[in-house]
């Protein structure tokens, strides 16, 4: 029996409320999860990792948006080690692969010599964007391919009039990014603001 709790209108409704889904390891059951403090990505103080900024400068990468969402959103599930589970599971793949093609979830992908290194997936709804992975295949040259493309995207947000990049949790690959923690009060605040406006992807 699929979960209505994943169609599209509920999934954003869900998002609006400040819930975003995790699958369960193993199993086709997926959770909704809210946190006393968010973590968020000021948009107007990010910098650029040096090395990704360099990378990009001297077009060591191509970074493109929606070119590949299904291979973009299968390299974030992919094991990080041999023995790691993945919350993305394929009722989450599912789920996201029909909110792309409603236009509301959306892949950035890193390129190198026409190979995908890298790239990142997310959600976005009027002026908020929610970050939801992101991967780098060190192997095929993809060292900072993840990072060009974060970087890529908040230069299309600014562009754009973005007001929120929801990170959701703090941990220590987002802290290096810039990422910072806010009070579920203040991000419901500003979460209402963002998604009041009409979409500005």
């Amino acid at each position: 029996m699929s979960d209505r709790r994943l169609e599209p209108e509920a999934l954003l409704a869900f998002y609006r409320a400040g819930a975003f889904p995790m699958g369960q390891p193993g199993t086709t059951r997926v959770e909704f999860f809210t946190c006393a403090t968010r973590a968020i990505l000021p948009l107007d103080t990010f910098h650029a990792p040096r090395d990704a900024k360099r990378a990009l400068e001297r077009g060591v990468f191509t970074v493109t948006f929606d070119r590949d969402f299904d291979a973009v959103i299968r390299g974030c599930a992919e094991p990080r080690t041999s023995d790691a589970e993945t919350w993305i599971t394929a009722p989450i793949i599912e789920a996201y692969s029909r909110l792309h093609r409603c236009g509301h979830a959306h892949s950035v992908e890193t390129w190198r010599d026409q190979r995908l290194v890298g790239g990142l997936y997310g959600v976005s709804i009027g002026a908020a964007f929610f970050g939801e992975s992101m991967f780098s295949r060190l192997d095929d040259g993809g060292s900072n391919a993840s990072s060009a493309a974060l970087s890529a995207l908040v230069e299309r947000l600014r562009e754009r009039g973005f007001t929120l990049f929801d990170c959701q949790y703090l941990n220590d690959h987002t802290r290096r990014l810039g990422a910072i923690e806010i009070s579920e009060r203040d991000y419901l605040a500003r979460l209402a603001d963002a998604v009041a406006v009409p979409d500005r992807w």
